[in-house]
């Protein structure tokens, strides 16, 4: 056997490996934090802690920011705030279903995701944070769908939110089935960085920094995930938190949205030190940081805002049947309070966003 058919061989078999961990992630029916499920806990005031989840990913820049400006905290008053970094979406949600977590920032398919698991009941959106950012990218000889036939692709995690966007376009494209479908390889983001500079895997459908990462290790982009949304728009990171937090520390949730708002309007006022300032926090937190023009493509690629782009949902949902990760459409009305958000905008003379009328369950 090859060196490349031993290597692929080991990738598959953590990608096996991954999948069945993640399939089995979303078929659990969590359990419930105290007071989940639906019940009316009385507000308690603001809350002791905070334990708040994050990515350090550029796509995460909201929450770094918000972190290490002191935005959130300084916010917060009394209320300690306690972070914790995860890899990908999956880890999140099972530690915010688990009691673990109080809120995170994470992707949309998650999120929906948790909001599926609980029947409606474990999370609310309350916030957007990342709008765009992440592309299909490929080595340089690939120049159509059909050069993907048996090729390896690379997605963060089993039923996030570019795995499914990934298997719904390459159902698309009629490579999902059959002897010439493509391959699709769920790796820790950077084992997928070593895998295409081994000639392993042959491109991914990847968030930032590592779209941009791959492409200044020889790869170009086959797709960018734009051009798949109306004009151009779509949530990479969200806010989620806990319902039964939110009911019983509201008070709690307003700060952290306005600590986030002071992030969002740091970024787009000092885009060069914000996202040296991201750079900087992704060194503190992996040991590695970006290569400047690493950071300037992936930061160009993507919009800090807090607008979660509620009208995108109900067709990310539908995405995720079509992709196969879900059996069912989730109904995800209800999986929105904006409440907050658009509380905070408005003492802040700004627009309110759109619910698109996800706000309230259906009926």
């Amino acid at each position: 056997m090859s060196a490349r058919r031993r290597a692929l061989a080991a990738v598959l078999l953590t990608a096996a490996a991954l999948g069945v961990a993640g399939c089995s992630r979303a078929a659990e029916t969590p359990a419930a934090a105290p007071g989940e499920q639906g019940s009316a806990a009385a507000p308690a005031g603001p809350a002791t802690e905070l334990r708040l989840g994050y990515f350090p990913n550029v796509t995460h820049a909201a929450a770094i920011i918000g972190v290490d400006k002191g935005f959130i905290a300084g916010e917060l008053g009394s209320t300690k705030l306690t972070t914790q970094q995860f890899n990908a979406g999956g880890e999140a949600v099972s530690a915010l279903l688990g009691g673990s977590l109080d809120a995170t920032f994470v992707g949309s398919g998650p999120a929906i995701n948790a909001f599926a698991q609980s029947k409606g009941q474990a999370v609310r959106i309350v916030a957007g944070a990342t709008d765009g950012g992440a592309q299909l990218v490929v080595r340089p000889t690939i120049s159509s769908p059909d050069q993907l036939k048996g090729k390896v692709l690379a997605v963060p995690q089993v039923g996030n939110t570019q795995d499914i966007a990934l298997r719904k376009w390459l159902k698309e494209v009629n490579l999902s089935d059959g002897p010439d479908k493509a391959i699709v390889a769920a790796l820790d983001n950077p084992r997928t960085l070593d895998s295409y500079k081994q000639g392993v895997v042959d491109g991914g459908w990847l968030p930032e920094p590592w779209a941009s990462r791959l492409v200044d290790a020889g790869a170009k982009v086959l797709l960018d995930e734009k051009t798949r949304w109306p004009g151009g728009h779509f949530p990479t990171t969200v806010l989620v938190v806990r319902t039964d937090f939110l009911t019983q520390h509201p008070e709690t949730v307003q700060a952290l949205i306005r600590g986030e708002l002071k992030a969002v309007a740091f970024a787009n006022s000092n885009p060069t030190e914000a996202k040296n300032l991201v750079n900087a926090s992704i060194l503190k937190l992996t040991g590695k940081n970006l290569a400047q023009p690493v950071l300037d493509r992936a930061w160009s690629d993507l919009t800090v805002t807090a607008d979660p782009l509620a009208s995108t949902f109900a067709q990310l949902a539908k995405d995720s049947v079509t992709a196969g990760v879900t059996e069912q459409e989730t109904d995800v009305h209800g999986l929105f309070d904006l409440s907050a958000l658009n509380a905070a905008l408005q003492a802040a003379g700004k627009p309110a966003v759109d619910t698109a009328g996800l706000d309230k369950p259906r009926g």
